[in-house]
């Protein structure tokens, strides 16, 4: 088993930290929470807490995490609807601006702010009637706490009329205090099978998250270290942007399901807490 005291890490210049199931279950934190930062903050070392989670702004987080005995600045987060929307500004040609969001305001905040224009229930483009300027010329799914039927009958409207399809994550599941339950990819799994179209993905195991929070740091990949709990996206998000990882045991992975992937993480801790340890044997 790898334990802090045996674990040997150097070279440690920024951290990219996954937040569910790394920091807390839900609303409750994990054990080692108000530790692990102090000791960020004593030894000045630079973090970004970088999320697949959509559903929750900038601020939320800021909050959720001072609710928590934390304090974060807004340039130490970093959500896949920022990425996201960041992303698409930078790569979609200027008149693709109109976007039909499958999301909360997690979501739908970063995508104005980036200055596109969020489409309503039932705005599609009808040639037939001519109608050509309602529709949406993106549809973009984020975990989806009041997702309804319209939304998913929207969303599969303008995708067959031929929207771009864009995801935030494909998290299949999220966890939670009662333990995992359904995410952002139960929700592109069945616009996928009513449209035919794959989504484009921009969170992890994608490296575009990692590689906007490396811009964020101001590090490289040569002495990031991400740290998250899911191996197929935290841990294999790592991997695709070249940087070194720490799966914790607290989230939705086990040390057993390392024997069935042919990526590992470069260490594998039990918590928080022998995160905190093995960082001030580093520092």
């Amino acid at each position: 088993m790898t334990t802090a005291k045996t674990t040997v890490m150097e070279n440690i210049g920024g951290l990219i930290i996954d937040m569910d199931g790394v920091l807390w279950h839900g609303k409750k934190p994990l054990p080692g929470l108000e530790a692990f930062f102090t000791l960020l903050r004593n030894k000045q070392l630079p973090f970004v807490l970088a999320t697949n989670n959509a559903s929750l702004t900038q601020q939320q987080y800021i909050e959720k995490l001072a609710a928590m005995g934390v304090t974060v600045s807004d340039d130490e987060i970093l959500t896949s609807s920022m990425a996201t929307a960041t992303y698409l500004r930078e790569n979609l040609p200027a008149d693709k601006k109109r976007v039909f969001v499958i999301g909360e305001d997690g979501l739908r905040k970063p995508l104005e702010a980036e200055g596109f224009v969020l489409t309503d229930l039932y705005q599609v483009n009808q040639p037939a009637k001519g109608i050509t300027d309602e529709g949406a010329d993106i549809v973009v799914s984020g975990l989806d706490r009041t997702l309804t039927w319209d939304k998913l009958a929207t969303a599969t409207l303008n995708i067959r009329a031929g929207a771009l399809f864009y995801a935030t994550n494909a998290d299949t599941t999220l966890p939670t205090e009662l333990g995992e339950v359904i995410g952002n990819g139960g929700t592109l799994a069945a616009l996928q099978a009513a449209t035919g179209v794959e989504p484009v993905c921009i969170g992890k195991p994608e490296p575009i998250l990692y590689q906007q929070a490396l811009k964020k740091l101001g590090t490289d990949f040569t002495n990031t270290v991400a740290i998250g709990d899911r191996l197929n996206t935290d841990i294999l998000g790592a991997v695709n942007a070249g940087i070194r990882s720490i799966m914790v045991l607290t989230g939705v992975s086990s040390r057993e399901d390392l024997q069935h992937i042919d990526y590992q993480p470069t260490w594998v801790l039990e918590d928080l807490e022998a995160v905190t340890e093995a960082l001030e044997l580093a520092l």
